[in-house]
């Protein structure tokens, strides 16, 4: 299987044999003898092998200082094949622990001041001090890069697990769109089948209303769960999309639950006026679930749904003068849909109480922000 070198690594390796071969044209002004074929063949071997550099820096290294010190030691001039040793050390220090890059940088260390303690007329102070200054400098400079590779790659880690925690609470949030519209439009459709039965001999007309309520709630069922469903599609085809429930549709829905044998009383206070989308469709998911339960755990019961428009928030209470099992699911923590409204009222900054009345029944009610600055960050769910 042929091996694949990333370019960025064959132009890393190329620019300095090039500069090697550049300055060996002036080896001969400088005092030093100029290269022959056995010289160039030199520099290419020194050279070249930095294209692996990435795959085995320790190797790589090893294997240029070697070839660095075969060059010097045959006279030529050391400086025309310094920068492959010293791009292999920085490689090391940034790819691979202390410890091995501060050998790695001894090394190359060793090799120029053997340079020059063979040249004749070297300054050797000079030469120490060029050798432990040039190896500080790369490992430094190595080792703050592979810091940052490595913090590079962290912050890529984590965006990708955000992104992952976001897919799943977005699918916990469709989970939850689901559960509302299902659950509601099933409970009213379940209640007219077992009365169109009930009066299907005896009474047609009062058959006939419940099959027509029937009709009507699965097919605005159904037209909720497109909407809802369309989010996971991928292929991005299909017709528009419904808007999303909101206040504005609490009438038909309190119309739904009436024709299941709830009576609903709904009022409002203070002056409507346009929500945010998330805050609309939360009271209206909040509404529609608290209804349900009615609809589900206290057939007969009386409920009233009470918006409030205040300045800053709007107000929602939904209580029932019923008994049902309601009650028991708050306390043992079951349902669904309870956890659903807690998730709501936090998710939009809002407060959510839910628990049986005093007076008999079960109430709950939700407060919501309608701005940012008045939106809070903890949820306050009581039960």
């Amino acid at each position: 299987m042929p091996i694949r070198l990333p370019v960025a690594d064959v132009l890393i390796a190329v620019a300095p044999t090039t500069v090697a071969v550049l300055l060996a044209q002036e080896a001969a002004r400088e005092g030093w003898p100029p290269l022959d074929q056995g010289g160039y063949v030199l520099v290419a071997l020194v050279n070249l092998p930095v294209v692996f550099r990435s795959r085995a820096p320790v190797a790589v290294c090893l294997v240029v200082l070697a070839l660095w010190t075969v060059y010097v030691s045959a006279g030529y001039w050391p400086v025309v094949n310094s920068f492959a040793p010293m791009l292999a050390v920085h490689t090391v220090a940034s790819l691979r622990p202390l410890r091995t890059a501060v050998a790695s940088a001894a090394l190359m260390s060793a090799v120029w001041i053997h340079a020059g303690a063979i040249t004749d007329g070297s300054h050797m102070p000079s030469v120490v001090g060029q050798a432990l200054g040039f190896s500080a400098v790369l490992l430094r400079s190595g080792h703050v890069a592979g810091r940052s590779a490595e913090l590079a790659r962290r912050l890529r880690e984590e965006q990708e697990e955000r992104a992952r925690r976001e897919v799943a609470e977005e699918r916990g949030r469709i989970a939850r769109e689901l559960h509302d519209v299902v659950a509601h439009h099933m409970s009213v459709i379940s209640v007219q089948v077992g009365l169109a039965r009930f009066v299907f001999d005896s009474d047609p007309g009062t058959a006939r209303a419940a099959l027509g309520t029937i009709a009507d709630t699965s097919t605005e069922a159904l037209e909720e769960l497109r909407r809802v469903l369309k989010v996971l599609r991928t292929d991005g085809d299909g017709g528009p999309v419904a808007p999303m429930p909101g206040i504005a549709r609490l009438g038909e829905m309190a119309e739904r639950v009436r024709a299941g044998g709830v009576p609903v009383d709904v009022r409002v206070e203070g002056t409507p006026r346009p929500l945010p989308p998330g805050v609309d469709l939360c009271v209206y998911r909040v509404v529609q679930e608290a209804l349900t339960n009615v609809l589900k755990h206290a057939p007969g019961a009386n409920a009233r749904v009470e918006l409030r428009y205040r300045e800053r928030h709007v107000e929602v209470a939904i209580t029932d003068d019923g008994k049902g099992v309601i009650q028991d699911r708050v306390r043992n923590g079951g349902g669904h849909g309870l956890i659903g409204m807690r998730e709501r009222a936090k998710l939009y900054g809002g407060t959510i109480t839910v628990g049986p009345r005093s007076e008999g029944g079960f109430a709950v009610g939700l407060t919501l922000p309608t701005s940012s600055h008045t939106a809070r960050q903890k949820d306050a769910t009581t039960e």
